[in-house]
């Protein structure tokens, strides 16, 4: 009778662990700090919807579209949005080669300050193509982690930059559904 009710006692508690675990492999442990500085790498439209995403999620941010190294004061963590716009460049009065400079001194800066980088790509396939490709390959490698619209990956592209260079990679079906692995993200 002691045997039956030990097995049964036994065959339960692994139940309860195979229904219950206690640590889910794809729920990672927050990567990030608050506050956050909310900037765009080829001046898209889509920081504003991540800038949307972060005040739903709760964070302390601060959306600059044309950030610089003076805006890092006090702030935990970068958030870059990936994906280039050559009306928004237009509209910012830049081109892409200092559209990249900015960005260029906003990452140094932010490893000079240890502040990590997370990227963003939302604009699905259509914020893809050679001045998007060109920036994102410039920039993800510095990423700690991007989240990244199904979309926008079809080839594999962002997988592959994060494999090589060891990122954290979430991709998500559309954009709405970037809120909450970005919502994780942060401690």
């Amino acid at each position: 009778m002691k045997k039956i009710t030990l097995a049964a006692l036994f065959l339960l508690i692994i139940l309860i662990l195979v229904i219950f675990p206690q640590e889910r492999k794809e729920s990672a442990s927050p990567l990030f700090e608050q506050p956050l500085l909310i900037t765009s790498a080829g001046q898209n439209a889509e920081i504003l919807m991540v800038s949307v995403l972060a005040k739903r999620a709760g964070l302390d941010s601060i959306l600059s579209k044309i950030a610089s190294p003076k805006d890092l004061e006090n702030m935990k963590t970068i958030v870059l949005v990936l994906g280039a716009s050559s009306k928004g460049l237009g509209a910012a009065g830049l081109d892409m080669a200092k559209e990249k400079e900015r960005v260029n001194l906003l990452i140094d800066e932010a490893q000079k300050k240890n502040v990590p980088l997370l990227c963003l790509h939302l604009g699905g396939e259509a914020r893809r193509g050679p001045l998007s490709d060109e920036l994102i390959s410039a920039f993800l490698p510095f990423a700690k982690m991007v989240i990244v619209a199904k979309s926008g990956n079809k080839d594999g592209f962002f997988n592959r930059i994060c494999e090589e260079h060891d990122i954290a990679f979430v991709e998500v079906e559309k954009t709405a559904d970037a809120l909450t692995p970005l919502k994780e993200a942060f401690k």
